[in-house]
């Protein structure tokens, strides 16, 4: 599935992280990648994050999941909507959705959140803080864009949903199958449902705040520092008066603190690993029994395709002299020679198929640690 005349180059210069952009069914053939009762069905499961958005009375209220298989039996005629989260986790259909969005890098990348509506269901005039491509699946759905916001925003009283308090419209389209908008961050937007059976994908991207990567690498960095790494001056002086804090050791406990924090290397690791952590840390994507080094070579020589978990997230970080850094699910495993090779493709595509891997202890041996920890599995349909 591709996104056909489509100037990528174009698109990131003129609009992505600057303003919103229709694109009028751009498929060559579109076809709506998962069943309404499907979607309902996940809703319905442990480990899935979902919620229902009902209006009454012209004021919405949310639920969130699991939710009772006869709930949706329960709904009455008002307007209602559903989302469920991470769908391309267990939908392969729906993860084939992000392919032709993969011009923006895979860490960047979060899930497939999927809504479905009935007539008039929507979620209220709301921003978010990453971009996102609204996909049209099935039905109509009118979307109105209006101006940045930002945290000074008036949002109204709601204990659940944050909802933009005075929304004014700069766009406004009706969307229907295969017609994808592009909504950049912390836009306002608003969509609704103008027909029943109304889908929606949206494929949507993450970008860590400062205040979240501050916090976490400053604890990643402490969590490793012994307790007598402590503040010392043995050249202390008389000070005229006791209660000053003297430049000189603010500056030394500046120093300090800045130089824990300064080894590029070692953030860049650390990066690695903290993004590459899954979005469901509790899920167990494990098989039931190790595989082996050795049944591993068996499968890449009978040429059984090998596919990444489309749960798992792989990313990569070239190193110095043909060396790279993979991270897998918050893991980081040390590439070079094969396994660097191996790494690039893993990263570049969601299958691979070739039985000279076979033939390279070390790729058999990162195939297999990979497979163990749930982030591979070949397709074996025996």
């Amino acid at each position: 599935m591709q996104i056909a005349d489509f100037d990528v180059d174009l698109f990131l210069r003129d609009h992505w992280q600057k303003r919103p952009l229709l694109i009028r069914n751009p498929w060559k053939e579109w076809r709506n990648p998962l069943d309404p009762d499907e979607l309902a069905g996940l809703a319905c499961e442990e480990g899935v994050e979902s919620r229902l958005i009902t209006r009454d009375a012209g004021r919405l209220a949310a639920e969130s999941g699991p939710l009772a298989e006869t709930r949706f039996g329960e709904l009455d005629s008002n307007p209602w909507t559903l989302l469920v989260q991470a769908v391309d986790h267990h939908a392969p259909e729906v993860a084939e959705l992000v392919e032709p969005f993969r011009f923006v890098p895979d860490w960047r990348i979060d899930d497939v959140m999927v809504s479905y509506a009935t007539d008039g269901g929507g979620v209220g005039p709301h921003y978010d803080q990453y971009d996102v491509f609204l996909v049209q699946g099935l039905g109509k759905r009118r979307w109105r864009v209006g101006p940045r916001c930002d945290s000074a925003t008036p949002l109204l009283p709601h204990d659940d949903l944050r909802l933009i308090a005075d929304f004014e419209a700069t766009g406004d389209w009706i969307l229907e199958p295969g017609d994808i908008l592009y909504v950049p961050p912390c836009f306002a937007h608003e969509g609704v449902a103008v027909s029943d059976d109304c889908m929606t994908y949206s494929i949507g991207f993450r970008a860590p705040s400062r205040a979240e990567l501050i916090e976490s690498w400053c604890e990643h960095q402490a969590d490793g520092l012994p307790d007598e790494d402590r503040y010392t001056d043995p050249d202390l002086t008389l000070q005229a008066n006791p209660g000053e804090i003297a430049t000189s050791a603010i500056d030394r406990l500046h120093e300090m603190v800045m130089e824990a924090l300064s080894d590029r290397d070692a953030f860049a690791r650390w990066f690695g690993l903290y993004n590459s952590l899954p979005k469901y840390a509790e899920t167990d994507w494990r098989p039931e029994e190790a595989i082996g080094q050795q049944a591993v070579r068996a499968l890449l020589a009978e040429s059984v395709p090998l596919s990444r978990n489309p749960a798992s997230r792989f990313s990569f970080i070239r190193q110095k002299e043909e060396t790279l850094l993979l991270f897998v699910d918050g893991h980081c495993f040390d590439c070079a020679g094969d396994t660097a090779l191996l790494a690039e493709r893993l990263c570049a595509g969601s299958t691979i198929m070739d039985p000279a891997l076979a033939a390279s202890a070390p790729a058999a041996v990162l195939i297999a640690a990979l497979i163990d920890q749930g982030s591979l599995a070949f397709d074996d349909e025996d």
